[in-house]
C-alpha cells in the first residue's frame, strides 16, 4: 500500500492514473471552496501549479470563460491526464506542460494569477518555489494556496508518503512574506482546510 500512496506525490503508471482520478473527484469540494477566494480578471492568464488530473484547470476555464489557463506538473502522467481532461480547449484557451516549481519554465511576469491546490506538501524547497511563483507573476498578481491538511503534528499522511511535509497556515504565511509576497491572508475551512492568498 505504501508504494501505491507514493503516487500521491508523483503519479506514475496504472496506480498513478487511479490516484489522479480519485483526486479529481475527492478534492472537488476543497477546490471549489478555495477557488471562491481567487480574484482574477475576465481575460486573465492563470497558472495552476501541480495541476494533477486537470480538474482545477477545467473548473477555472468554466469560471473565467475569457481567460487562458496553463497547467504545470512534474509528473508526466499528470500532464497526460490534464491534457486529456481539457482536450477540447487545449491549444486555444489552455496548455499543460511538464515542469518543476523550483525552476518554472516561464518568463518573468507571465501570469496574472497562480494557484497551488494540494501540492505544496511535496515541494522540497518551498521558500525557493514561492520565489519562483512570485517571479512569474505580474506585479500585483495573486497567488492562491489551498491545502486539506494543515496540522504538522498529524502524521496520518506523512507516515505513508515519503517526502511529504504538512505546514501550518502560519508557516506558509511566513514563507510567503519571506519570498516577497504582500497582503498574505489565511482562511480556515472545515477540518484542517486552509486557503492562503497573497500578492506579488
Amino acid at each position: 500500500m505504501k508504494s501505491i500512496f507514493q503516487n500521491t506525490r508523483k503519479p506514475e503508471g496504472f496506480w498513478g492514473r487511479m490516484i489522479l482520478r480519485g483526486m479529481n473527484r475527492g478534492h472537488a469540494p476543497l477546490s471549489a471552496w478555495g477557488m471562491t477566494y481567487l480574484r482574477a480578471a475576465e481575460n486573465a492568464c492563470i497558472l495552476d501549479i501541480g495541476c494533477g488530473g486537470g480538474a482545477n484547470i477545467a473548473r477555472m476555464l468554466r469560471l473565467w470563460p475569457q481567460s487562458f489557463v496553463e497547467g504545470v506538473d512534474y509528473s508526466p502522467e499528470s500532464v497526460k491526464m490534464s491534457r486529456r481532461k481539457n482536450k477540447a480547449l487545449l491549444g486555444t484557451r489552455c496548455a499543460v506542460r511538464e515542469g518543476d516549481v523550483s525552476a518554472l519554465p516561464y518568463e518573468n511576469g507571465a501570469f496574472d494569477a497562480a494557484t497551488a491546490f494540494e501540492t505544496v506538501y511535496f515541494w522540497p524547497e518551498p521558500a525557493r518555489a514561492f520565489a519562483e511563483v512570485r517571479r512569474v507573476l505580474r506585479p500585483g498578481g495573486m497567488f492562491l494556496i489551498v491545502c486539506e491538511g494543515s496540522d504538522p503534528a498529524d502524521a496520518t499522511w506523512t507516515s505513508r508518503i515519503g517526502g511529504m511535509t504538512v505546514y501550518s497556515g502560519e508557516e506558509l504565511r511566513s514563507l510567503l512574506q519571506r519570498a516577497g509576497f504582500s497582503e498574505p491572508v489565511l482562511r480556515q475551512g472545515r477540518k484542517e482546510w486552509i486557503c492562503l492568498t497573497a500578492r506579488a
